[in-house]
């Protein structure tokens, strides 16, 4: 079974071209710290909480990257787990720090489960 320990972060899109418009919304407006850093995608990231917000600029289309991520504690049986109830697994970009992946549940709802590395 997938151990979840805890929401990580969650990422929403942001029309093409709205990238310092959307900076200026949630760190002026809504106060938000943004996480400095070169993040995967170009993404914007903001700490909410004790989780994240990513945003990430995304052309209109029938399938979205937005998703919310989950940290477990055993993302390699998690995997497998999945992968024998014929689930689909699919990497992105690598983040320092964490190993990660993506699922989509029958309706078409992307996940990403993670694990922190030392």
């Amino acid at each position: 079974m997938i151990q979840f320990k805890r929401l990580d972060h969650i990422l929403l899109p942001i029309p093409a071209g709205k990238r310092e418009d959307a900076r200026i919304f949630y760190s002026h407006i809504l106060g938000l710290k943004e996480v400095p850093g070169d993040h995967p995608g170009g993404a914007l990231w903001f700490a909410i909480g004790d989780l994240e917000l990513h945003l990430r600029e995304e052309a209109p289309g029938p399938y979205s990257k937005r998703h919310p991520a989950f940290e477990i504690t055993n993302l390699d049986e998690a995997r497998q787990h999945l992968q024998r109830h014929g689930i689909e697994i699919t990497y992105s970009s690598d983040i320092d720090g964490r190993q990660r992946f993506f699922f989509h549940d029958p309706f078409g709802n992307r996940f990403e489960l993670l694990e922190f590395t030392p």
